[in-house]
């Protein structure tokens, strides 16, 4: 597993499944020339796309940023349509660590889409459970009222498979919550109308991890952005206000679904990335 030290904050990805997708999709309106110049693709146009949990531990506690794609809760033809071609192993991943999923004091959901939150919960028997019952789950409250009543567009995405069983557990906020001093949830709409980013902060340096608003390295221009996006113009706001920030501070950004890197830190422009932790492929 890769791992990454923040300061006082240890980050490690777990194994939270893989899918692949359209890479069209993926960057919109950005035409194939460009893009796979960044990011290549199959010989069918897919793009491998990660869905690794990231485990923060921090002033001995156990934060995991999303959950995973899940397993054993789709169907051989939304299996086939999602692209998923590996499910989570998230339980397996905490054991390599000496952990189990009952040590994860929190999880901070960065949307509810389905390659988020599927890892949320699991069949055992005949009932769906929590996947981590001691946890407190964070998410702003935008996104968890869409995820119980989501509309003729998002309900492709916002399945009760993945809610109904972890309600207790749900912490929602508004516009911004910290879990722990120097974590920080921001709401930023976008990708979706309750989508948030999260931000560590230590000794003065930042890390920031965009979620769904910049997938990959590969989607740092502001105007790139994928065609699943609900609200794109409020994705390249967003986006281009947090890239001008990181350039001018050398802020650090690190993935949930990048294939190549876990983290990376871009040059003055945003385009040149001149650090960065590779995804390994052991």
């Amino acid at each position: 597993m890769d791992t990454y030290q923040f300061h006082d904050m240890k980050l490690t990805w777990l194994d939270g499944g893989v899918n692949y997708l359209d890479g069209g999709t993926m960057f919109g309106v950005v035409p194939k020339a460009m893009w796979s110049k960044k990011y290549a693709p199959d010989e069918n146009n897919l793009i491998e796309l990660r869905t690794d949990p990231i485990l923060v531990q921090f002033k001995g506690k156990n934060l995991l940023i999303d959950s995973g794609i899940g397993k054993g809760k789709l169907d051989e033809k939304k299996m086939r349509n999602l692209g998923i071609r590996a499910e989570t192993r998230v339980a397996e991943s905490l054991a390599e660590l000496s952990l189990t999923t009952d040590d994860i004091d929190m999880v901070l959901m960065t949307h509810l889409h389905n390659d988020h939150a599927a890892g949320l919960t699991e069949w055992r028997g005949d009932k769906l459970v929590s996947v981590f019952p001691n946890a407190a789950i964070y998410v702003s409250q935008i996104e968890w009222d869409e995820m119980r009543n989501p509309n003729i567009r998002s309900r492709n995405t916002y399945f009760k498979e993945n809610w109904e069983a972890i309600q207790s557990q749900v912490i929602p906020f508004e516009e911004e919550c910290s879990p722990l001093p120097g974590i920080t949830m921001v709401h930023t709409g976008g990708h979706s109308n309750g989508h948030s980013i999260i931000r560590l902060e230590q000794a003065g340096e930042a890390m920031i991890h965009m979620a769904d608003i910049m997938p990959t390295h590969a989607h740092s221009n502001p105007l790139w952005v994928l065609a699943f996006d609900d609200y794109p113009m409020a994705s390249i706001f967003a986006k281009e206000k947090l890239m001008k920030e990181a350039r001018e501070k050398s802020h650090r950004f690190f993935f949930y679904h990048d294939a190549v890197y876990r983290v990376v830190r871009f040059d003055e422009t945003g385009k040149k990335v001149v650090e960065s932790l590779a995804r390994s492929h052991g």
